[in-house]
C-alpha cells in the first residue's frame, strides 16, 4: 500500500495535479508517519504556495535541526513570506566553509606503486575518481545530497542579506555555495547578474572552482567531460568586457561539439558581446531571432531594448512596450521597455516614472536604476543624477559603468578632481572599455596634460577598432585626438585626424573650422581659405570661421608670410586682437553638435548594471569657458 500511494503520489507531481498529490500525501503520511513523506507533503504545498502549510509539516519533531532538506524548506518558506530575519534564524549566520572544495583536490592523482620490489621496478598509476582527495575530512564525511542543500542554504543566506542590502555578506555566501556544489548555478548566477565582482574578479573565481567534484554514474570520462563542459557554460556568463578570446572559443565550442549554436543563452551571450563593442545592428540580429522563438524570455529584452534605443527604433518600441504592458504588467521589464521609448521620444518625465516603477517592483534590477539616473542626466539635472548614479554604484559594486557616469556628470559639473577619483575607480574595475578611456583622456584634456590625454584617446580608439566596432560610432573620439593633437604641437598628425573625421561624411563647422586652424599654423594658408569656407557653407554665420578666413585672406596677399618662418599663429602680426586662448574657447564651442551621437546611449547595467536597457547619456566632453561642448564621447 506504501509503495502504490507513493508512486500515485507522484504520478500526479509529474501531472501538476497537487490537489491529488495533497490528498495521496496526506494519506501516505498518516499510513507511515515517516519524516521522509511529511517532507514530501511540505513540498507539494510549497509548490502551490501554501508556504505556511509547508512550515507547519516541516515542524514536526527535530526535522529543521536535524535534517538539512528540511531547513533549506523552511528557510525558504520564511524568504517567500517576506520574514526574513526568521529565515535568518532558521539558516544560521555562518557558512559552512569547511566544506568547500579548493581546486585541485579532486584532480586524479599519480601514484608509485613497488609492483617488484626484488626488480626494482615501478610504475605509474593513475587514481581513479573515487580515489580523489577531499578537501577536508568533513566534506568527505557529508553525502552528495546533504552538500548541495547545504550550499543551497548558503545561496539562501546570501538572498537574505541582498533584501536587507547587504552586498558585501550576500555575495560571500554566493561563493561559498558555488565552491562547495559547483552545480549551484542560482548562486553563480546572482553573482553574474546582480555584478558583484568585478571582470577581473569574476574569472579568478571561476578558475577557484572545482569543477571535477562532477561525476557523472561514476564513470572517470563522462565525469571529466561533464565538468569540463560545465565550466565553459559558466565561462559564456563572465563579463565581455575581458577576456573575449576565451568567452569565444567558449562559445564555438558548445556551437561545434554540443549544438548549441541557436541556444538562447549562447546567443544572448554573444550578443552581450556584440554590444559591448558596439555593433549594435549584429546584437539586435541575435536579441531578435531569440525573442522570434521565445517572445517573453525576459533576460533577452534589456540588451534588445538597448540597441532599438541605439538605432532609434522607435516603432519597434513602442510595439513591444504595449505587448508587454498588456501580457505582462508583473514583470519589471515591461515598465522598463516603456521608460525607453519615451526615453526615445524625448519625453523625459514619463520615462523617468516608468523607470522608476520597474526599480520599485524590483529594487535589484539594474537597468531600471540606471534609466532613472539617465533621464536626470538627459535635463541636465546632474545632481539627481550623481544621487541616482551613486545608488547604482552601491547596488552593482562590480561593475565599472554606475562609476563611469559619475565621473561624466562631474565633468560636465567641472569637477574635475572628483571626475578623475570617479574614472579611476571605474578604470580599476575595467580597462578595456573605449568609451572610459575617452572620457579619461577628456580629463587630461582639461587638465592641461595633453600627452596623457593623447595616449588615452588612442587606445580608446585603438579597443574599437580590435573590436570591429562601428567606425562613425567613435569619431567623436577621434575628433578629441586631433584637438589634443593640434594643441599639443603636433599639427602634422593633427591634421590627419581632422581629414579622417571628415572622410567619414562629418559635416560639422567646428571640425572644419579647425582643420583651417592647423593649416594655418602649418603656413598652408590657401588650403586654410578652402577649409573655412566648408565651415561657412555648414554654418554661415559662423564668427570664428568668418574671423579666421578674414586673416587667412590677408595672409594670402601679403608678401611676406604673416606667419613667420616658424609658422606661429603667436606671432602673427595681424591676429593681435585674437589670443590663442580666445582661439582655443571659440574654435572649441563648434563641435557641441557631437554629443547628440552621444546622447541616451544605451546599455545594461547591474553585469551590465555589466549588463542594462536604458539610454546612457555622454557624459565629458571638451568645454570652453562659456560650458559649449567642443567634443563628446562616443558610445560603447
Amino acid at each position: 500500500m506504501e509503495k502504490y500511494l507513493r508512486d500515485w503520489r507522484q504520478d500526479a507531481l509529474n501531472k501538476h495535479q497537487y490537489e491529488s498529490a495533497i490528498f495521496v500525501g496526506d494519506k501516505l503520511l498518516a499510513l507511515t508517519n515517516d519524516d521522509k513523506d511529511a517532507f514530501w507533503l511540505a513540498q507539494v504545498h510549497f509548490s502551490t504556495g501554501n508556504y505556511n502549510r509547508a512550515q507547519s509539516f516541516l515542524s514536526r519533531g527535530d526535522l529543521i535541526q536535524n535534517n538539512a532538506s528540511c531547513r533549506y524548506l523552511a528557510a525558504h518558506c520564511s524568504i517567500k513570506l517576506g520574514k526574513t530575519e526568521e529565515a535568518l534564524s532558521t539558516l544560521g549566520d555562518k557558512n559552512p566553509t569547511h566544506l568547500i572544495s579548493a581546486p585541485g583536490s579532486a584532480r586524479q592523482k599519480l601514484r608509485h606503486v613497488d609492483v617488484n620490489a626484488r626488480a626494482g621496478a615501478k610504475h605509474l598509476k593513475t587514481a581513479s575518481r573515487s580515489d580523489r582527495v577531499p578537501t577536508s575530512e568533513e566534506r568527505d564525511r557529508e553525502d552528495v545530497t546533504s552538500l548541495k542543500f547545504e550550499a543551497g542554504m548558503c545561496y539562501l543566506r546570501g538572498v537574505c542579506y541582498a533584501k536587507q542590502n547587504s552586498f558585501d555578506r550576500a555575495k560571500e555566501c554566493y561563493k561559498t555555495a558555488v565552491q562547495i556544489d559547483v552545480q549551484c548555478f542560482e548562486a553563480f548566477d546572482q553573482l553574474m547578474t546582480n555584478s558583484l565582482m568585478s571582470p577581473e574578479e569574476e574569472w579568478k573565481f571561476l578558475e577557484s572552482l572545482n569543477f571535477d567534484t562532477i561525476t557523472v554514474d561514476n564513470n572517470p570520462s563522462l565525469s571529466q567531460e561533464a565538468a569540463q563542459f560545465t565550466k565553459t557554460l559558466y565561462t559564456t556568463r563572465l563579463s565581455k568586457y575581458s577576456r573575449p578570446e576565451e568567452f569565444t572559443a567558449a562559445t564555438e565550442t558548445l556551437s561545434t561539439h554540443y549544438s548549441l549554436a541557436s541556444n538562447p543563452d549562447i546567443l544572448l551571450s554573444k550578443a552581450d558581446l556584440l554590444f559591448t563593442q558596439c555593433r549594435f545592428r549584429s546584437a539586435l540580429a541575435l536579441t531578435t531571432s531569440i525573442l522570434s522563438s521565445d517572445k517573453y524570455n525576459f533576460a533577452t529584452l534589456p540588451t534588445h531594448l538597448a540597441c532599438l534605443h541605439e538605432l532609434g527604433q522607435k516603432n519597434a518600441l513602442f510595439l513591444l512596450a504595449h505587448d508587454l504592458a498588456d501580457t505582462h504588467p508583473q514583470e519589471p521589464c515591461s515598465w522598463l521597455t516603456v521608460g525607453i521609448y519615451y526615453l526615445s521620444i524625448s519625453r523625459i518625465a514619463e520615462a523617468r516614472r516608468f523607470f522608476s516603477k520597474a526599480s520599485m517592483m524590483d529594487p535589484h534590477f539594474g537597468p531600471a536604476w540606471i534609466g532613472f539616473a539617465h533621464t536626470f542626466a538627459a535635463e541636465g539635472e546632474h545632481d539627481q543624477a550623481i544621487s541616482a548614479y551613486s545608488t547604482a554604484a552601491r547596488l552593482f559594486q562590480g561593475t565599472h559603468l554606475p562609476q563611469l557616469f559619475l565621473g561624466m556628470q562631474n565633468l560636465q559639473l567641472n569637477n574635475l578632481s572628483l571626475a578623475h577619483e570617479y574614472l579611476n575607480t571605474a578604470y580599476d574595475l575595467c580597462k578595456t572599455d573605449p568609451l572610459l578611456l575617452n572620457e579619461m583622456g577628456v580629463v587630461y584634456y582639461h587638465e592641461d596634460a595633453l600627452a596623457d590625454a593623447i595616449t588615452f584617446f588612442r587606445r580608446a580608439l585603438s579597443i574599437a577598432e580590435r573590436n570591429d566596432s562601428d567606425r562613425d560610432a567613435w569619431l567623436p573620439t577621434r575628433t578629441n585626438l586631433a584637438h589634443a593633437l593640434r594643441r599639443y604641437g603636433h599639427l602634422d598628425d593633427a591634421l590627419a585626424a581632422f581629414e579622417e573625421v571628415l572622410r567619414h561624411g562629418t559635416k560639422d563647422a567646428g571640425v572644419f573650422t579647425a582643420k583651417g586652424l592647423v593649416l594655418l599654423e602649418l603656413g598652408r594658408s590657401w588650403d586654410a581659405v578652402i577649409a573655412l569656407h566648408e565651415a561657412l557653407a555648414v554654418a554661415p554665420q559662423d564668427p570664428m570661421a568668418t574671423d579666421l578666413l578674414t586673416r587667412a585672406l590677408e595672409l594670402c596677399e601679403s608678401d611676406d608670410s604673416l606667419l613667420g618662418a616658424e609658422g606661429s599663429m603667436g606671432e602673427s602680426v595681424g591676429m593681435g586682437a585674437v589670443s590663442d586662448e580666445d582661439i582655443d574657447n571659440e574654435l572649441e564651442g563648434k563641435i557641441s553638435r557631437l554629443r547628440e551621437i552621444q546622447q541616451n546611449r544605451a546599455g545594461r547595467g547591474g553585469r551590465r548594471g555589466r549588463r542594462g536597457g536604458a539610454g546612457f547619456v555622454g557624459g565629458g566632453a571638451l568645454e570652453d569657458e562659456g560650458g559649449e561642448s567642443m567634443v563628446v564621447d562616443s558610445d560603447v
